[in-house]
């Protein structure tokens, strides 16, 4: 059946079945969101019956019968290669048995026909069914992990079992070195499905030992202290001692590594506002995942369920998933991983959860670096307060393709980045925030009255939320979006990237996105401090028009007074009354690893149906903000490291600032010169801006 149309069958039997013709519309809406998702749960279902205006049934049968047509697309490609494959090797064979009938022995002159030319041909034959029954295994993996037929491949060499490096790797074992690599390989944006990671039975064995000394080795890292572990610095940061490594786990296939690899390892320890089972079903599932670390993960996905958790419960669980890991800067690049996370429970109170990567293909377009997560993870000890206590390693194997831009040099060679304390700190900050959503009190103190209910609190953290998440994940180069530097107006060294986006949580159309880091002699605090004060504001937002705004509510979002979510509005201009209804949504967080202050416009409409506790999923919001983060450079005097600042020592910070601006409402619009020229003086003017009010005397 067309998958393009839409069956509606009769109640009563006799009366012919009705076809529906979908729109040329209304079907490349359905392939777009096909590309994303075959298989949409039932909220996208009823989201794509709204937008379309096609019934929920048809939407579901759309789904249905394109998934159909796919697989037989799929299936009728690999029967064709393979019956040509086959034919081959059958001509083979054939010209295999006239050389034999001509053949002349070299001592009698004779041939070498004889009796049992019978029995040759039968020996052929049954090489023949064992070269198809080869072909047919190995065409049948590597189809399931290119997602297309092998007939689509560029023209290679015979495929043998070898061409294919599924060896299952270890530390410890010879010939066990974690590798999943197939040559020819390519692949679309890493939002795709990844049908062609799918394991096969055959090699789920191989998955599971992977996985389970993956645990062993990080519960060992976990829990070992000095000589495998080196405190550096003021701030105590702990470092694998690689010498000590190698030698309690060796790595028997060292000439792989390239001189170029660079290792970043390190742990750390915190105590967690959330008890351990609470954790461990966030981690194991990524869309709970990413909510956990919005600052990091800008996008994750299981791929396939390896082993469910025993009696119902997350332990003994295996997935293999996808990871895209942020850098809350353009000009450094965003980290994607495979890789195969395993959960067990090793006590009554006490679970572990390990990572370690798949490799997926050298030669991947959209990656900017080779990485090797190696077991990686976090041991949750239950505390009696109810909170949990966390100690994560981190640990990677990392060959940048290009140069890390200087400003973020330190702080990404000396792995603090992309660290164990980054991720400490986050979760720790995240979790104090997912308390302040669950309080069921309403307290004056903190909503300033505005906010009547608590559930209209939380339905601003949620909105908040999203928009925190939309803002970081558009400083990563996630979807296939790349940042350019316009030649001829980057006098601050902005780089842009333009989205198209129809999402119901983004304005439908095209938006620019532009963003510069700079470097500021001001530790992260003072910065973060500057951004966070409404009365600062007027100082640096040039869009403001040299208005001041005031807060009219507060949402806290932790111990710190620094992490909340404020409702600004600008001062009243009497002669456009209109401007009253556009407010500003703000969120601020901060933690040792670095600061976030992002905004957004919003209409009073939308803030009433949020204060009123109603679904704000739908509601447009188009982020910007700003990042600072420690310049990781060690410092001296005021800015020098503290137990206020774990990470580490810095001498100044680096400041991102973004902006995301909309070009035009028509998916179809072109970008022009006239909207980069215009976010670049926009920038300009508020990096001078701030700049300038950050070196004055009373800042």
């Amino acid at each position: 059946m067309d998958s393009g149309d839409e069956q509606d069958v009769t109640e009563s039997k006799g009366k012919k079945k009705r076809y529906h013709r979908h729109t040329p519309r209304q079907i490349q809406e359905l392939e777009a969101m096909f590309k994303i998702n075959p298989h949409p749960d039932e909220k996208q279902r009823m989201q794509l019956s709204r937008d379309l205006g096609l019934e929920p049934r048809q939407i579901k049968f759309w789904f249905q019968n394109r998934r159909t047509q796919m697989k037989t697309q799929h299936e009728r490609a690999d029967n064709c290669a393979l019956r040509s494959e086959n034919d081959k090797i059958r001509c083979e064979n054939i010209a295999m048995r006239e050389a034999l009938k001509n053949a002349i022995c070299p001592t009698c002159g004779s041939s070498q026909e004889s009796e049992d030319s019978y029995f040759d041909e039968q020996k052929l034959r049954m090489e023949n069914a064992r070269l198809k029954e080869e072909l047919d295994r190995v065409s049948t993996i590597t189809s399931k992990y290119l997602g297309r037929p092998i007939t689509q491949l560029p023209p290679i060499q015979p495929l043998s079992v070898s061409s294919l490096d599924l060896t299952v790797g270890g530390y410890g074992n010879p010939g066990f070195a974690p590798s999943l690599d197939i040559d020819q390989l390519g692949v679309g944006p890493p939002t795709m499905a990844f049908p062609f990671l799918t394991i096969s039975e055959i090699e789920r064995p191989m998955m599971v030992e992977l996985a389970t000394r993956s645990m062993e080795e990080l519960i060992r890292l976990a829990q070992t202290d000095e000589p495998l572990w080196t405190r550096i610095g003021t701030n105590g940061r702990q470092i694998l001692n690689l010498e000590t490594y190698e030698r309690i786990f060796p790595k028997p296939v060292q000439q792989f590594r390239s001189p170029d690899t660079r290792v970043e390892s390190s742990r750390d320890s915190g105590d967690v506002m959330m008890n351990s089972l609470a954790l461990v079903d966030m981690f194991m599932d990524p869309g709970k995942w990413m909510e956990l670390f919005p600052s990091i993960v800008s996008n994750a996905r299981t791929i396939e369920v390896l082993m469910h958790g025993m009696d119902g419960s997350r332990s003994g669980a295996l997935v293999l998933m996808y990871g895209e890991f942020l850098g809350l800067s353009p000009v450094v690049p965003l980290r994607e991983f495979f890789f195969l996370r395993y959960c067990q429970q090793l006590e009554q109170d006490l679970w572990v959860i390990s990572d370690i990567s798949i490799l997926y293909p050298k030669e991947n377009q959209f990656s900017s670096s080779t990485k090797c997560r190696l077991p990686s993870g976090c041991l949750i000890q239950d505390m009696p307060n109810g909170y949990s206590k966390v100690v994560w390693v981190e640990h990677m194997e990392i060959e940048e393709k290009n140069p890390i831009h200087q400003l973020y040099h330190d702080l990404v060679d000396s792995g603090i980045a992309f660290g164990a304390q980054r991720w400490i700190a986050t979760l720790q900050r995240m979790c104090e925030r997912i308390a302040c959503l669950m309080v069921t009190g309403n307290s004056p103190r903190d909503l300033g009255g505005v906010i009547p209910t608590a559930e209209g609190k939380r339905s601003m953290m949620r909105l908040s939320q999203r928009m925190v998440s939309n803002f970081c994940s558009t400083l990563g180069s996630s979807n296939g979006h790349r940042w350019t530097a316009p030649a001829g107006l980057n006098d601050v060294g902005i780089r842009v990237t333009v989205h198209k986006c129809s999402d119901s949580g983004q304005p439908n159309g095209v938006f620019l996105t532009a963003a510069t880091s700079i470097w500021l002699p001001f530790s992260p605090q003072a910065v973060f401090s500057f951004f966070r004060d409404e009365r600062s504001r007027v100082q640096w937002d040039v869009l403001s028009n040299g208005k001041a705004v005031q807060e009219v509510t507060r949402i806290a979002n932790g111990q710190h007074p620094g992490n909340c979510i404020s409702l600004l509005r600008a001062a009243m201009n009497p002669s456009n009354p209109n401007e009253g209804n556009m407010l500003i949504l703000q969120e601020s967080c901060t933690d040792p690893s670095g600061s976030l202050v992002v905004y957004a416009s919003i209409d009073l409409a939308s803030i009433n149906i949020a204060m009123s506790g109603e679904d704000t999923s739908y509601i447009p919001l188009l982020p910007s903000g700003f990042t600072v983060l420690p310049d990781g450079r060690p410092g001296t005097g005021s800015n020098a490291s503290s137990s206020s600042n774990p990470m580490g020592g810095s001498s100044g910070s680096v400041l991102t600032v973004a902006f995301q601006i909309m070009v035009s409402s028509l998916p179809s619009a072109k970008l022009n010169l006239e909207s980069v020229a215009t976010v670049n003086n926009i920038i300009g003017a508020t990096v001078q801006q701030i700049k300038a009010a950050l070196s004055s005397p009373g800042a």
